[in-house]
């Protein structure tokens, strides 16, 4: 046994069981990875344009726009992998102890040629069971004592490498049916990972980098879920943040979206024409409660190109931060702008790169790619242990 987990298991008073070590990643699992969850239903606009009832051309005006400077100055993405490291015995019961990189990172693009890093937070974090801490006393320090240990070894030193901090996953409460510890310390790395990201939004709006003429891209969904803790764990509180910032989703449920009557958008919105858009409408997020949100959805690839119906379509959302906005949504010239500015950055194509070429946002995919660079290597990561 390596000596970091000599040190979590004599600091916890645990028993570590020398289990194998993998990275989550590398599974391949049969299921559908979502970016949006709760069911939307159109029941109220979410543009000031209430007579649009079909979908909308934008090219036209997309090239128009291209006089302009581009209205997408940044792009924010979050990416993270999750490791099962090894179990530890606490109380004659036996948990997994999940380990973790994060990267979130910020780029600007200050004209055609230059492309580059504004923010990078990388971090290797840890996440336990509660049990660890037995008392249940003064959490933080006793595990931000731990990382301090940890942090000295010799063979975290050596690479210049140290960890940010120990999560812990509920261990207490019984497991519900296809639920897993493993998915409950991969869920708190997820969660600090969308920490992350608020955190680095409200450092790009503090430092003025935001605004009419300068927005953010974020990659995935604005529908960030209360939190039991953290500074940004209420968004109702910090939407002020989000008032030039969209998030553009690259996967979605198109089963989610629902009109009035309470029928599937899904075909429509798979019938969406080339460069058109869906009318925006608003919806409240289950998920993020006190939040309106305007939502539409983007073609811009060609579906006779793509490998499926949805593929080369963007699920664009934008919080709806006043009073008047929550109640007669965007300006639907806002919603065009951002609508013919998505399109404008649809090439170049990260084609053969990428198997979400046909909807991914070449700024957006750069992005990511720098970020997965500064990974060190699954094998690296897994024998620091």
């Amino acid at each position: 046994m390596d000596r970091i987990l000599k040190v979590i298991a004599a600091e916890t008073n645990g028993i570590c069981y020398s289990s194998f070590k993998f990275c989550f990643d590398n599974i391949t699992l049969p299921i559908l990875d979502y970016e949006d969850l709760p069911r939307i239903s159109v029941k109220q606009y979410g543009e000031t344009d209430t007579s649009l009832k079909t979908s909308k051309p934008l090219l036209s005006y997309a090239n128009k726009v291209t006089k302009n400077k581009p209205l997408f100055t940044y792009f924010l993405d979050g990416s993270r992998k999750a490791y099962k490291i090894d179990d530890i015995e606490y109380g004659k019961k036996i948990f997994p102890i999940i380990g973790g990189q994060l990267g979130i990172a910020c780029c600007k693009r200050e004209d055609r040629n230059t492309f580059k890093k504004v923010h990078l937070e990388n971090s290797l974090i840890l996440s336990l069971p509660e049990y660890a801490n037995a008392d249940g006393d003064r959490k933080n320090l006793f595990f931000n004592n731990i990382v301090t240990k940890l942090n000295q070894l010799n063979s975290l030193q050596k690479f210049g490498l140290k960890f940010s901090k120990i999560l812990t996953y509920n261990s207490g409460e019984k497991l519900t049916e296809n639920e897993t510890f493993e998915n409950r310390g991969i869920a708190t790395i997820q969660d600090e990972m969308i920490e992350c990201e608020k955190r680095m939004v409200a450092t790009l709006v503090k430092e003025n980098h935001l605004n009419s003429d300068n927005y953010l891209v974020k990659d995935g969904s604005l529908q960030y879920k209360t939190m039991k803790s953290g500074d940004f764990r209420e968004l109702s509180k910090i939407k002020s943040n989000y008032q030039c910032v969209i998030g553009v989703s690259k996967k979605f449920n198109p089963e989610l979206s629902q009109d009035k009557q309470g029928k599937s958008n899904a075909t429509s919105i798979a019938k969406l024409p080339l460069y058109h858009r869906t009318p925006a409408f608003a919806y409240s997020s289950e998920m993020a409660d006190g939040v309106k949100f305007s939502i539409w959805y983007l073609r811009i690839r060609d579906r006779l190109y793509t490998e499926s119906p949805f593929s080369g379509i963007l699920k664009v959302e934008k919080m709806l931060i006043s009073e008047r906005e929550t109640e007669e949504g965007l300006q639907t010239d806002e919603v065009d702008l951002i609508s013919a500015n998505i399109l404008n950055d649809r090439n170049p194509v990260c084609y053969g790169n990428d198997s979400r070429w046909a909807n991914h946002l070449y700024p957006i995919y750069l992005t990511e790619k720098y970020i997965k660079s500064k990974y060190i290597s699954d094998l690296h990561f897994l024998n620091l242990f």
